[in-house]
């Protein structure tokens, strides 16, 4: 073996490189580094077809650090590996995909509304591990990636919002030419990420096709990826850019974080995302679960002779009192509005005329169904008499009262309060779509939500209904134009995110008072977990207007906050493992 790549098995820039002791070299007459794999941050990605014993591979496999995820690919006999350390080790159920550069043209794509680049700033590599990590991938510590930024091992694309700054997506790329001296020539994609977030479409498409680029301008042979078997999505946008399937097969060591992938579908898995982040603590925990009814999010926790039935965040804690004092807007406002509460006005809807003089006087009304939730039935800023009417009989289609409240602007905050302690904070933006110069308003819409509606398992979209229709025209657009490229347009009003919402983590900027007032009003509802609503300037603000309070807030896509683990802690104190 040649000095540089005894060099290179060592370490490459600040990549750790290995091999497991072998007798022999793999293969005679070729320099292919024996039993090579490359420390990934989140685990090895350990290249099987350069070992000589199976049973090596199989010991490397089950190597694995805490918390990290070693995979093996290329596994000449996946059969006889899993034969090796058959209660330790899986088959996972992904496909390989290749991308061919001898029949690969590079790509046109061009972004719109954003750029792709590379790691440029210590900031980055925080931005990406919170990225990965929001989208329940094994992220490498941000000092790792930043490390990464002069390695020709492991190169990191990230897709960036240029208005805002934000990154909205990243790609990390192999190069297994560099890593190993691979006679095939080869390189491979890894954590593909797009914030779900993301207003600008084709992301995904477009860091895909920078790195193909990237490599296929460097002269590696090929590039692989693995997927997910059933992430239809994601195949379809491989094919469409000419990858092509392949028998190449990957295993895993079974641990907590692949649990999911060995143990087969579990009742649990037909939850939506808002009861199975509860269930998941649960599990983890050592909680029985007992799915009551999977369609409408009921289960019952059980512990050490406590069974508690709840439906997502709603448990049998909360009372029947204080349950129907926020499910009903008017109660809400007047229980409040008599503790001090800042509130907005408000009144029933009546007859036409006085509808009307409450309109002048506030100048902006908000209109929504007394009783309902997830913002259905809900129009905002609405200040002109005919839709005031239109906007009542679209509420009372889901409740026969109607309230109809002073609209007062600023940001959406909400608040989760789990036993009187505000755990969560979060900005809500209402949904709204970047123009590429090329798509309709329809078509932007279609594309994000259907994005939205992935990362949620189906819990948020954006509707092409009546009240997408008003927006636009306010806002001097139809649904068939097309919008100039970086043009940004709002499509709701509302900031609910089962209507295309966005939520932007904001909990270690949330003010003292609004700290204050959050616990005071869970207090006055007596309620252990309610989810509050507010307008403010800003998070730091210490002004504020209460507009609601859910008594089943949503605790997934708080990320990072423990939402799940505090609600799970009020259940069941016993199996808190918090300090403190």
């Amino acid at each position: 073996m040649s000095a540089r790549t005894r060099h290179r098995i060592e370490r490459i820039g600040s990549v750790s490189l290995g091999r497991w002791r072998s007798k022999e070299p793999r293969f005679q007459g070729e320099r292919l580094t024996e039993n090579a794999f490359v420390n990934c941050g989140w685990g090895k990605l350990i290249f099987a077809h350069t070992f000589s014993s199976n049973r090596q591979l199989a010991d490397a496999i089950c190597n694995e650090e805490s918390g990290l995820r070693n995979l093996a690919l290329y596994l000449r006999d996946p059969h006889v590996v899993l034969a090796m350390a058959p209660q330790e080790l899986f088959l996972d159920p992904s496909h390989t995909y290749r991308l061919w550069m001898a029949n690969y043209r590079a790509s046109r794509i061009q972004p719109a509304g954003f750029k792709v680049r590379r790691l440029q700033r210590r900031s980055d590599a925080d931005h990406v591990q919170r990225l990965l990590s929001s989208q329940g991938m094994v992220s490498a510590d941000p000092e790792f990636i930043w490390e990464q930024r002069a390695s020709r091992v492991i190169e990191f694309f990230l897709a960036e919002d240029p208005a805002s700054g934000e990154l909205i997506g990243t790609v990390m790329g192999i190069d297994h030419r560099e890593a190993f001296d691979d006679p095939e020539n080869g390189s491979s994609m890894w954590c593909l990420a797009v914030d779900p977030q993301a207003q600008q479409p084709g992301v995904g498409r477009s860091l895909v096709a920078n790195i193909a680029d990237h490599y296929a301008a460097r002269g590696r042979a090929f590039m692989d990826l693995s997927v997910m078997h059933d992430n239809t999505a994601v195949i379809r946008l491989y094919e469409d850019l000419g990858f092509e399937r392949v028998p190449v097969f990957c295993v895993k060591r079974r641990n907590a974080i692949n649990a999911s992938l060995y143990t087969g579908e579990q009742p649990e898995s037909d939850l939506n995302p808002y009861a199975r982040i509860i269930v998941d603590e649960a599990v983890r925990r050592g909680i029985a679960v007992e799915v009551l009814d999977a369609d409408h999010g009921y289960f019952a926790l059980e512990f050490g002779g406590r069974r508690i039935v709840s439906r997502e965040s709603l448990s049998e804690l909360t009372t029947a009192v204080a349950m129907s004092r926020c499910d009903d807007k008017v109660v809400t406002h007047r229980v409040l509005a008599g503790a001090g509460v800042r509130v907005p006005e408000q009144r029933l809807a009546a007859d036409p005329s006085a509808n009307e003089k409450f309109l002048a006087r506030a100048a902006a009304l908000v209109v929504k169904p007394a009783q309902g939730e997830q913002g259905h039935g809900v129009s905002v800023n609405i200040s002109d008499p005919v839709e005031l009417e239109e906007a009542i009989a679209a509420a009372r289609r889901l409740c026969d009262r109607v309230v109809l409240e002073e609209y007062v602007k600023g940001e959406d905050l909400r608040v989760v309060v789990i036993d009187n302690d505000p755990v969560a904070a979060a900005i809500r933006k209402p949904a709204q779509v970047v123009g590429t110069g090329r798509h309709t308003i329809s078509t932007l819409i279609q594309k994000q939500s259907r994005r939205r509606a992935a990362a949620t398992g189906g819990e948020s979209r954006i509707p092409l209904d009546d009240e997408t229709r008003r927006c636009l025209k306010k806002a001097g657009f139809g649904l068939d134009e097309v919008l100039a490229e970086g043009e940004v347009v709002r499509v709701r009003e509302t900031a609910n995110l089962h209507t295309g919402g966005t939520l932007h983590d904001v909990t270690d900027e949330l003010s003292d008072e609004l700290r204050t007032v959050s616990s005071r009003i869970a207090r006055v509802l007596a309620i252990p977990v309610v989810g509050l609503d507010f307008i403010v300037d800003s998070a730091a603000s210490k002004d504020y207007v209460l507009i609601e309070a859910n008594e089943r807030p949503g605790l997934a896509n708080h990320e990072p906050q423990p939402t799940a683990e505090r609600f799970v802690d009020l259940l069941f104190p016993q199996t808190a493992t918090r300090s403190g």
